[in-house]
């Protein structure tokens, strides 16, 4: 029996057809986040799991065992939404960036944000920087 191929890794679906699924004002969001993103996480775009878009690597283990690769930052463009990747229990970490963020939604590690309008970009620029931080911190001491 082969093994099964995990659904979050990369794809060669091209960049462009998934940052397309975001149109009207959100289009330009799209780009706004996409330089975000790349500033700083240091890494260029590429798909994951056909519909996210991730920078870098970030190789995990759970206590379970259980271990894998996700980008190290990602989020995924939306017809009614923004859908920001972070660390799990950001909003728990980090609840001040969080109030001060303006009109979102979160759960245990997503962040989503109806449009960028109102939403504070240097409280968004610190928890994308404190999740990578993290999340790289996390790694080096796997090793």
């Amino acid at each position: 029996m082969s093994a099964k191929v995990p659904a979050m890794r990369p794809t060669d679906v091209p960049l462009a057809e998934v940052l397309d699924r975001a149109s009207g004002p959100r289009r330009a969001e799209v780009d706004e986040l996409l330089e975000l993103h790349a500033a700083v996480s240091g890494e260029s775009p590429v798909v994951w799991a056909n519909r996210i878009v991730g920078f870098g690597e970030h190789h995990y283990q759970y206590e379970s065992g259980h271990s894998g690769v996700s980008p190290l930052l990602a989020f995924a463009p939306g017809a009614s939404k923004h859908t920001i990747y972070l660390v799990n229990d950001f909003s728990d970490r980090w609840p001040d960036l969080v109030e001060r963020l303006g009109p979102h939604r979160a759960s245990k590690a997503c962040l989503y944000l109806p449009r960028l309008t109102h939403i504070d970009r240097a409280a968004l620029r610190s928890l994308l920087e404190l999740s990578r931080d993290d999340s790289l911190g996390r790694e080096a001491t796997r090793d």
